[in-house]
This record gives structure tokens, sequence and C-alpha cells, in this order.
């Protein structure tokens, strides 16, 4: 606070500034108390607000938990007993099992020229260009700058023409590198064939060794299919089948329902619930010891209660069997065997439990929701009520900030005057005092 000028203790030899300091902070008591509200009203709303956090976050998993398309509960478990067979399910994929024989694999297109040559020789004949024949395409003439072997390869590279050309070193010929053209289609498949000649049509560098692009197969009960790559998709619906480029023999294949991958999702989010239960608890812990920062604060108290509430079917039924239960401490326990055994008995009815309307996770939701809400969630509401009233103390507090400073002004000017009287006054006993010395000493001449 601005101190305004005053006169030290000049007369009086009292340290004013100090009596007037030792005041103001008497009379600031209750503003110090109200200090001290809003630093703990603001530490309550930080906990509220990580209480609010985490109830969001909790809402997303049970959200996610629901669905049965994209979440958990859409996840299959895919089996080969063929480390080069792999295969993956999607949710549209039904539980089965089969045996897929490997035809052969797919392979793309190879043509390798006969002749060898340094990489600045021309070798596209009349002309510095070639032509690309493809089956049910027009011919593609590709041109080159002077038609070498380097320049060659570099074009049909930048023709981006479904092929791809590459130079193998073959050895020194008179202490020059010679290079043989090798020429590939991008893509696997026996759609890939295509050949390459000069500018006429005739063969190029001597001819070419070819080794042919074919397609996949795969035989499923006696039925085969055919793929341009490795991959099979949708080849029983949902699932796709993927051949390791050296793939033969067998392949056991198993699709089936993913209860590890379900119970694992169902213990996440149970062990999320209790979390938040558990940082609840330590909030509002009320004993005689210890207290928390929102020590017995009934609206999270009841949050805890209807997180925990939500292990109970609205048709008065028990989650018991399904592994789900509440322990004397309010928290919510998830038995994995009983969720294992429930599972294999009868799987759609356990992901029911689970994942339909009023399913576990969408009770979760609810709970989490009817909190968190961001207009009307109780925890929110309570955040809220708390900022409206830091505000109205901190209005408190400069209200205060201005009654003491008048209050310090008017000490000031108080003290400022008594210093003056006290001077005065000590002004007239010094010259009474010099009269008096001067009429004793005329008296005793």
């Amino acid at each position: 606070m601005a101190a305004t000028s005053s006169i030290g203790g000049l007369a009086s030899g009292l340290n004013t500034a100090d009596i007037i300091n030792q005041l103001i902070a008497l009379e600031a008591l209750p503003q110090t108390k109200l200090k001290t509200q809003v630093t703990t009203e603001q530490s309550r709303i930080t906990a509220l607000q990580k209480v609010n956090t985490a109830l969001q976050a909790l809402m997303a998993s049970a959200k996610t938990m629901q669905s049965t398309t994209t979440g958990p509960w859409a996840t299959l478990a895919s089996t080969s007993s063929n480390a080069a067979v792999s295969v993956t399910a999607t949710s549209t994929a039904s539980p089965a099992s089969f045996t897929v024989t490997v035809g052969q694999t797919a392979l793309s297109h190879q043509v390798a020229f006969t002749d060898a040559h340094a990489k600045s020789d021309a070798v596209t004949g009349a002309t510095n260009g070639v032509l690309l024949k493809r089956a049910g395409q027009p011919d593609l003439a590709i041109s080159t700058a002077n038609g070498t072997l380097e320049e060659l390869a570099a074009a049909i590279n930048s023709a981006d023409a479904g092929v791809r050309a590459t130079l193998v070193r073959t050895g020194t010929a008179g202490g020059t590198d010679q290079y043989r053209l090798l020429v590939e289609s991008a893509t696997t498949g026996a759609a890939g064939a295509f050949e390459l000649t000069d500018s006429t049509g005739a063969p190029l560098l001597g001819g070419t060794t070819v080794r042919a692009g074919r397609d996949a197969t795969i035989e499923i009960g006696g039925i085969t299919a055919t793929s341009a790559s490795n991959t099979f998709t949708d080849v029983v619906p949902g699932i796709t089948i993927t051949l390791g480029a050296t793939a033969t023999g067998t392949a056991e294949v198993a699709v089936s329902r993913d209860a590890a991958s379900r119970s694992a999702s169902v213990k996440s989010m149970v062990d999320e619930a209790n979390a938040l239960i558990t940082q609840i608890s330590g909030l509002t812990l009320n004993s005689l010891t210890t207290k928390g920062v929102l020590a017995g604060d009934s609206t999270l108290r009841d949050v805890a209660s209807a997180l925990a509430e939500t292990i109970y079917p609205g048709d008065g039924t028990s989650m018991a069997s399904y592994g789900i239960q509440v322990d004397r401490f309010g928290k919510i326990t998830f038995d994995t065997q009983k969720f294992a055994d429930a599972y294999a008995a009868d799987p759609a009815a356990t992901a029911a439990v689970f994942t339909g309307p009023d399913g576990f996770a969408a009770r979760l939701q609810k709970a989490a929701d009817a909190a968190s809400d961001k207009y009307d969630g109780t925890v929110t509401q309570s955040i809220t009520s708390r900022n409206v009233t830091v505000t109205r103390l901190n209005d408190s507090i400069e209200r205060w900030d201005t009654r003491l400073e008048l209050r310090r002004a008017t000490l000031e000017r108080q003290y400022t005057a008594l210093e003056k009287a006290l001077s005065q006054l000590q002004g007239q006993s010094s010259w009474l005092t010099s009269q008096l010395n001067a009429f004793n000493a005329n008296s005793n001449q």
C-alpha cells in the first residue's frame, strides 16, 4: 500500500511508521482471511477441474466401448498355421475356419535385354526413341535425348508408364563398365505384361529374356481364387489373406471372436472408473487426522456413488455372473475368469450386457456425462459456483485495499499532527525554562 509522508517521531521519539504498519496489519486481518479463502477456493476449483477432465476421458472410453463396428467388440482374432500366409479380419467378418492351399504367388513381368553396353553407348537404333507395347493399350513412344543406354533407362522411368528400368553391371570391356537393361512392371500380375522394341518395332538390344508376370492363386475348399497381387481382399467376406513372396503349401486359417481383447477393454474401462473413484475419495476424505481438499463435498461423493451404481442394470439383475461387482470400499471389481466363462457360453448375450443401449458402458457414460456436461453437469456447476465465489471474494479484497489505504492516510495525518503538537509544546517548554532561568538569575543579584 502506498504511504503518505509523515514525521517519523521527531518530537516524540516514537517509531510512528512501525506503529502505523502494526495498526494497519491488525485492521487488515479480515482481508487476510479473505485472501486465504480465495487460495482455498482456487485449490478446490483446480481439484474439481481435474475430476472433470477424468470424467470426460471416462465418458469417451465408455462411448468407444459401446460400438460393435469400430470398438473392441468388433475385433476378431485371426490365426494361420503357415507363417507365409497371413490373415486379417474386419468387423464384417464372421467366425470361420478353413484350409488355404497356395497355388502360386504373384510375379511382376520382367524383360532382361541380351546385349551389354557402356552407359554412354547409343542403343535405340535409327532413332533416339523406343516403343512400349502393352495388351489392350496403344503403343507408347518414349523418346530420349541421344539414345544412350543411360538416357533410355532414365526416359523409361520418367514416362511413369507402369514399368521401371534398371541398369545391371555385368563386367568391363576395354576398361569400361558394361551394363544390361532390366525392365519390370511396377505391379504384379499377368495384366502387367509388356514388350519394349525400337521405334520400328524391331528387337532392341539383341533380344530379350522374359519372366512372364502372373497372378497369385489359392484354393479354399476346392474353389480357386486369383489375385493380381499376393493379397486376396474379401476372398471370404471381411477376411483378407496375404501371401509371402515364397509362400507354398497349405495353411489352416481360423477367425474367431477375440475374447482376450474384449476382456482387456472391459478391464481398462473398469480401471479408469476406479481411478476416478479413488481420486474422489482422496479429495473428499474427512477424518479426524486427514482432510482432503474437498473434505465432505457431497457433489463429488454423489458422483462416486453414481459410478459405482452403474454395475446394476435397470432391470434389477446383477452383473456378477459377467465378472462385475462392487467391493466394500465402493470400487468396481472385474473377474476376468467369470467374464471368459460367460463369453464362452454366450458371446452375443455377454457383448449386449456391456454394449447395449442400457449396457454397462452406456450407464458409465451417462453417469460421467451427468457430472461433467459443460452446461449442467454437477461438477461443472460446482466449478462455476466456486468461480463466482472467488470473484466475489476478490471484489471484497479490492474494497478492503481502498479502505486500508484511507485508514493509513488517516493514521499518518493523526501522528503527524501529534508530532507537530509535541514539537510546539517542547518549544514552549524550552522558552519557559529559559525565562525562569533568567528571572532566577536577576533575583540573585
